[in-house]
């Protein structure tokens, strides 16, 4: 009971600390950390630096360029956070609010006060503005965290899919890919949230066909962990470091996830497709395409590990079986009594006979029913008519070994799916005979399935 206990309670458990100290840690009091910036005047650069690291100790990176216009450049190139330039009675800071209000608003108080104190009047230039609905900078954020979770949510929902083979996986992913794309491109244009730049809805596409792709692949490696490292992935880890708050002032470990994570990249690819020219776009399409990659070779892995498999045990005709859903708790695998069921009772998924060459029934026939990774699910033997029921078993692919003392053991796939009982009957010959059918029973054989009763 203990140990049922505490494996219930992990998964909330982890989500929890993760969620308590990974947001907190990134919104609460943001400061700028290595923001870049731009100074319009060698000689102004090191008067700036001093005032700006006393006040935020490691909070900019001073660079200095010829002249005001450079400044500007590189704010919209997106080299720098600012740039600035000053003259003995005036100054101006370049900004971009397509960074984020916040951002905005955190350098012009800072700089705001740094002319005060040089008795400089301050104007503030937005070299990048949002759209009038979009005060905060942040709505392609709201639009990239609606595209990226439900990628998460797809996988989940074809793991279950048993029928579906990895091709029709992902074409499903990339048609779902392409309408959530689209639909989110129509809402976001038309109640004017951002500018009409269809370039955008390949970006939507990447990122949730990258989360989608990446889930499905990595699913068969982390079993029953799969929640965990989904929701840790694209919701403790992706939406601190999204850009909700800006980039430049984060922390630097999340400044380093919003590199590498699909959601941060795709944040930064529609702000440089909507607001800055296209400039800055390749490289998070690039990550984003190095998600997609990653989980097409995961794929590539576990089928190459199911073919080895096969292979090991004499079955390389067999097809691949579909990834076990690990998120879905099902029943324990269980014995059960044959005997006409109850209401009530549990139904079989899965029943048979074993009989001799003589077709007379075997008792105490040894039946072991294994998962697709070799793992045993749950072991009986046949009552004094050869008979035998399990319950509890997982949908999907399964193996059937059936052996008795003196006799030739046998082995059977079956293809297990809810509210139908799936029937695999054995017929075991003596090895004195050398009448063996190991290898036509080891073949992939569906079989007719049958309702329980």
């Amino acid at each position: 009971m203990a140990r049922v206990l505490v494996e219930t309670l992990t998964i909330p458990a982890v989500l929890f600390l993760g969620l308590l100290f990974s947001f907190p840690m990134a919104f609460h009091q943001p400061q700028p950390h290595h923001a870049k910036l731009v100074i319009a005047d060698p000689a102004v650069e090191y008067r700036v630096e001093t005032a700006l690291q006393r006040q935020h100790p490691g909070g900019f990176d001073v660079t200095a360029v010829p002249d005001a216009r450079a400044a500007r450049r590189a704010v919209l190139d997106r080299d720098a956070a600012a740039g600035f330039a000053a003259t003995r009675r005036h100054a101006v800071l370049y900004v971009a609010k397509a960074n984020g209000a916040s951002l905005e608003q955190a350098l012009t108080k800072d700089f705001t006060q740094l002319a005060a104190r040089n008795h400089q009047k301050l104007t503030v230039t937005d070299v990048a503005p949002t759209v009038s609905k979009d005060g905060s900078g942040a709505t392609l954020v709201y639009f990239g965290i609606a595209w990226n979770v439900p990628g998460y949510m797809l996988a989940t929902t074809l793991l279950r899919a048993v029928t579906f083979n990895r091709r029709r996986r992902l074409i499903t992913i990339a048609g779902v890919a392409g309408l959530f794309s689209a639909a989110g491109f129509i809402v976001g244009v038309g109640l004017g949230f951002f500018p009409n730049d269809p370039t955008a809805l390949a970006i939507a596409f990447l990122l949730t066909t990258a989360v989608a792709t990446f889930s499905l692949g990595l699913a068969p490696f982390v079993k029953h962990f799969f929640p965990l490292a989904g929701l840790g992935l694209y919701v403790v880890l992706s939406v601190p470091s999204s850009g909700l708050v800006p980039v430049q002032l984060l922390p630097g470990f999340f400044q380093g996830l919003h590199a590498v994570m699909p959601l941060g990249n795709a944040v930064d690819a529609l702000r440089g497709v909507l607001y800055f020219d296209g400039v800055g776009v390749l490289k998070p399409v690039l990550v984003l395409c190095a998600w997609i990659t990653a989980g097409t070779a995961l794929l590539g892995l576990d089928a190459w590990h199911h073919h080895r498999m096969a292979v090991r045990r004499g079955a390389q005709d067999i097809p691949e079986p579909p990834v076990e859903d690990p998120s879905l708790e099902t029943p324990t695998p269980t014995a059960l009594p044959v005997h006409p069921h109850h209401f009530g009772e549990p139904l079989p998924m899965l029943e048979g006979t074993v009989r001799d060459g003589e077709q007379q029934p075997i008792r105490h026939a040894a039946v072991t029913v294994m998962d697709t990774g070799g793992r045993q699910l749950v072991r009986t033997t046949t009552n004094a008519r050869g008979e035998y029921a399990v319950t509890g078993l997982p949908e999907g692919y399964i193996s059937v070994v059936v052996s008795h003392p003196g006799r030739d053991p046998l082995v059977h796939q079956k293809l297990l799916q809810s509210g139908v009982a799936v029937r695999a009957d054995f017929t075991l010959r003596d090895r004195r005979n050398g009448t063996s059918v190991r290898a036509g029973a080891q073949r992939l054989d569906p079989g007719p399935a049958r309702h329980g009763s």
